[in-house]
């Protein structure tokens, strides 16, 4: 497969998505539309198209855990698939919930996975080796409620009596499985799909109707929701929705999509640290990166995360001081740099990085125009600006697959390349 520069040029200036998804508003083109980035004295391609579309049957329900500010999977694979080999290695620095290498693993490449937030590799590393179904509802059903269990927080606002009694019998069963080092692949993944349960706004979550998943609200706040709204927590069958959630998770996948997860499962690195220091990766052994950043402070992690935190028994404070959120452009560019400075370090000679940036603060701030120059100063080339656009229909809107005053939900990528010693 000829992954050099020009034949990537070639590829995205005359892309054309092979099949639409009965939802967008756009006809395949021919061509992109191409225009230039002028940044300083320098030039740089930028392409426009619909690369991917956002369609979710499209994508593995694997994929369908929610976590704030994750792009879809379509992105990951259109990378992986165009830049990598079966075998090669695909890192996240960035993981969030885990949709670069849960992608990458099905494609058959091996997975480096880093987050500061230890939430990530709770909700990513169960996707990889998959217990079987009845693994789970046997477990689920093995753990006893005990009355004599401590939650520790008030969290009466949130849950029905006996949902609580239910839900803190299996944390405390699962916080003792880790303590000791026994969590075997099913404990991890009831602890993933029970932290994906917490909270939401249908009967398909274990509180009362809530903010959407990827959000918690203050206890204070539910508790004005609760009076609002004139609602009280209804009882929820906690094992019966882990079930329900797991069934979905594990529906479709494949035979050989399985031996994929198990085989980056085998190799996979899973690290929780700073993304400008990881010493367990070696010098020039990624192949391609494909990440999305904190976005200076628009996404409030620790506030977003406390309910997960605690049914994970870690302190959301500590968390967040260690997790990058800056107001100011200048303190992000520089924790940025050194990001790029040891991407540089352990990208392979030829291989690439794709970093999906961002429109923010009312569109006025292009964060791909302040990306380019870290990137360069690493020592990077940087290939392309890719903006993937989708333009949806008023049907699309009502089912809230919506972005933008516009109408349109686009992604902006900078694709960047270290060169070959030859070149």
């Amino acid at each position: 497969m000829n992954r050099d520069p020009s034949f990537v040029h070639q590829f995205l200036r005359t892309f054309s998505l092979p099949d639409q998804d009965g939802q967008t508003t756009l006809e395949p083109a021919e061509t992109t539309s191409c225009d230039t980035l002028h940044i300083g004295n320098e030039e740089y391609p930028r392409y426009t198209n619909e690369f991917w579309t956002a369609k979710q049957r499209q994508a593995s329900r694997l994929q369908e855990i929610s976590y704030r500010a994750c792009f879809k999977p379509q992105l990951p694979r259109f990378f992986i698939s165009l830049l990598t080999r079966p075998g090669e290695v695909v890192y996240d620095p960035f993981t969030g919930r885990g949709t670069t290498t849960v992608e990458a693993a099905l494609l058959g490449r091996q997975v480096i996975s880093n987050d500061i937030n230890p939430l990530s590799r709770i909700l990513t590393e169960p996707r990889l080796n998959l217990p079987e179904y009845e693994d789970i509802r046997a477990r689920l059903y093995s753990i006893p409620d005990s009355a004599d269990i401590s939650c520790e927080i008030d969290l009466s606002m949130f849950y029905h009596p006996d949902t609580l009694r239910a839900l803190c019998s299996i944390r405390s069963y699962l916080l003792e499985k880790e303590k000791t080092g026994d969590s075997d692949p099913t404990d991890m993944w009831i602890r993933m799909v029970g932290t994906n349960r917490l909270s939401g706004h249908s009967p398909g979550f274990f509180s009362v109707y809530t903010l959407p998943p990827n959000q918690a609200v203050t206890p204070e706040r539910q508790i004005t929701i609760n009076r609002e709204r004139n609602q009280v927590p209804p009882y929820r069958n906690v094992r019966e929705i882990i079930l329900k959630k797991s069934r979905h998770l594990l529906k479709g996948i494949e035979q050989k999509q399985r031996d994929n997860l198990l085989r980056a499962a085998d190799s996979a690195i899973f690290l929780t640290r700073d993304a400008r220091a990881t010493p367990e990766i070696p010098g020039n052994h990624v192949s391609l990166t494909v990440t999305s950043p904190p976005f200076l402070d628009i996404v409030q992690y620790t506030s977003d995360n406390w309910l997960r935190c605690w049914f994970n028994g870690l302190d959301a404070d500590e968390i967040g001081k260690k997790i990058t959120i800056t107001r100011k452009l200048t303190d992000w560019e520089a924790v940025m740099g050194g990001v790029f400075r040891e991407l540089y370090r352990i990208t392979k000679p030829g291989g690439y990085v794709a970093f999906e940036v961002g429109e923010v603060r009312n569109r006025s701030v292009r964060l791909d125009e302040y990306v380019i120059p870290l990137g360069t100063a690493a020592g990077f080339t940087c290939i392309a600006v890719i903006i993937n656009q989708q333009d949806f229909t008023k049907t699309a809107n009502i089912w809230g697959v919506h972005n933008m005053s516009a109408g349109t939900n686009t992604n902006r990528i900078v694709l960047f390349h270290k060169k070959s010693p030859d070149r």
